[in-house]
């Protein structure tokens, strides 16, 4: 399935329909009065978000979403149908814009979450709502109300609990696929990743959510590189893995080239608690990983920690730090641990 996180969406609800002027006729009935229906209600575009879903690909086919309109009113009082509801299905995590791309309507955050963007027209009143004692016999009846018809954005940023976040080649894919079951394509060349990937870590009983982006390189919130077309992913996150080749012979640079991009791109991204790791250990020696800590720890880096996403050797303990950083409501306990001398269930 393609990765898609921004496209664009024409919606537009329901015309009300038009109130019926009409009489009562039948024999031997000589002032039969108005009969008129109502027309009924057009129908509304909802938006909700739903379970399963991490792209937005379905609406690269399907740009245009329209609400039945309601039925017109009918004679015998008779009201008209109201017209059919849409409902658009999108990911958890998906920004509703407005056409100038900045205005936000909706932020559906929560699995469930249920927003009206488009209210359907209301009715028109048919003759029998005008009649009155001087008004006995009416001819008038109103038209329904017109729909809303508007241009919408639809952004998703993934909801992950933390962000990998690092040059190109850092080790980020690698690090994702030796912690959880994604998959992540893994290669010796710049940009590797061109699309966010998400994955589950267990670690101490509960697991949470990995997010991958494609690697940052200087300018990238001036749109260099893969530019920041994928940062928003990580606005959501609670803590940021900034890994750090530790074969780079431009360490410090290369440490001080992510921070200056997250501080330009803003949205509280510098903000964010950040675990600083030294990754690729396994290719240094004992002095060389102590001196390159120290360079970091100098440049400004805090608790510098070192790690190897090949040898897994220090893989654990980072892990346990991102949960440290983590709020409890958003750790999950982890499914299919099964207690020791449990007797089996079906």
């Amino acid at each position: 399935m393609k990765f898609l996180d921004l496209c664009k969406v024409y919606i537009r609800s329901g015309q009300g329909g038009g109130g019926a002027v009409s009489f009562r006729r039948e024999k031997y009935i000589e002032f039969g009065g108005p009969d008129g229906g109502d027309g009924g209600n057009g129908g509304s575009v909802w938006v909700e978000a739903v379970d399963g879903l991490n792209t937005l690909i379905d609406f690269r086919y399907q740009q245009h979403f329209f609400a039945d309109n309601g039925q017109a009113g009918m004679g015998r009082q008779r009201t008209g149908k109201t017209g059919e509801d849409i409902l658009l299905r999108v990911p958890v995590g998906t920004e509703i814009l407005d056409e100038d791309e900045e205005t936000v309507i909706a932020d559906m955050t929560e699995l469930g979450q249920r927003v009206q963007l488009a209210k359907g027209g209301n009715g028109g009143w048919g003759n029998l709502q005008f009649k009155s004692s001087t008004n006995q016999g009416p001819r008038r009846a109103n038209a329904g109300q017109p729909g809303v018809e508007r241009t919408i954005w639809l952004r998703l940023k993934l909801i992950a609990d933390v962000g990998l976040v690092g040059l190109p080649n850092a080790g980020k894919s690698t690090f994702l696929a030796a912690t959880s079951n994604a998959r992540p394509k893994v290669a010796d060349y710049p940009f590797t990743t061109l699309h966010p990937n998400l994955g589950v870590v267990g670690v101490d009983n509960v697991e949470f959510v990995v997010a991958d982006i494609p690697g940052l390189i200087e300018g990238a919130h001036e749109g260099r590189g893969l530019g920041d077309l994928f940062l928003g992913h990580v606005e959501r996150c609670a803590v940021l893995l900034h890994l750090i080749d530790g074969t780079s012979g431009t360490l410090v640079e290369d440490y001080q080239t992510i921070l200056d991009e997250l501080s330009a791109y803003g949205a509280g991204l510098d903000e964010k608690p950040k675990i600083t790791v030294l990754n690729k250990i396994d290719a240094l020696d004992d002095e060389e990983r102590e001196f390159l800590r120290g360079e970091l720890e100098a440049a400004g880096a805090e608790n510098v920690m070192l790690m190897s996403g090949v040898s897994r050797e220090g893989v654990t303990e980072v892990l346990r730090a991102l949960r440290a950083e983590i709020d409890d409501n958003r750790l999950r306990d982890r499914v299919g641990e099964v207690e020791e001398n449990q007797p089996w269930r079906p």
